[in-house]
């Protein structure tokens, strides 16, 4: 299957400017990207990078990511899924880069599943990951997209399944997303947190991120 990676390489991850400086954000984007792509590699498929701009593959030294396709399409993310998917029958996968939970075993599920839309939402109303199995359906991932896609499915007459998976639901957007990366992943995304000195901080009455 096709797993299409989309990536926003130019100013990634605005909501952490509280913690991270540009450049911070920068890297750690393609942290949890080079972890997005192995879980890929994983589980059996060869990923595709949808970037808004050029980037240098080799830069974070991972070898997964120096040999993996990327395409640049700068256009809005819809419309830039809508063209790959416009260009081919064949099932496709579309997979957030911001998933760094995400495991060999949860994308395997995702796609295991033979209905003709599969969707992982995201927290909040999102959505994650995304399977195509009909040549009619197209994304739109502006607002309450989970919402909008299940009634997509229904407008093309594509049957469609909901796949609850804590790992591809977590999406990494705000400060306080840093937590589950912490605490439930092993990955490229957990080791630069931890080199750029983030820890657990269960201080408060609520697990928090500090920073040394």
């Amino acid at each position: 299957m096709r797993v299409v990676v989309p990536f926003a390489a130019e100013q990634p991850k605005t909501r952490l400017s509280s913690v991270l400086s540009p450049d911070e954000r920068r890297t750690f984007a393609r942290a949890m990207l080079d972890d997005v792509l192995t879980v890929v590699h994983e589980a059996g498929h060869d990923p595709v990078v949808l970037a808004t701009a050029p980037f240098e593959s080799d830069s974070t030294g991972n070898a997964i990511l120096r040999d993996t396709p990327v395409v640049v399409d700068d256009r809005p993310l819809s419309l830039a899924v809508n063209s790959v998917l416009s260009e081919t029958d064949a099932p496709v996968a579309v997979v957030m880069s911001d998933l760094p939970l995400a495991t060999r075993e949860s994308l395997q599920r995702l796609i295991a599943v033979d209905s003709e839309i599969v969707i992982a939402p995201g927290r909040g109303g999102g959505t994650n990951a995304l399977v195509v199995r009909h040549a009619d359906f197209r994304v739109d991932y502006h607002g309450v997209s989970y919402r909008d896609h299940l009634h997509v499915a229904r407008d093309v007459g594509a049957s469609v399944e909901t796949v609850d998976s804590f790992r591809l639901a977590t999406d990494v957007d705000e400060p306080t997303d840093l937590v589950e990366v912490l605490l439930h992943s092993d990955g490229d995304t957990t080791q630069w947190l931890v080199d750029a000195g983030f820890d657990l901080d269960s201080t408060g009455g609520r697990v928090g991120v500090r920073r040394d």
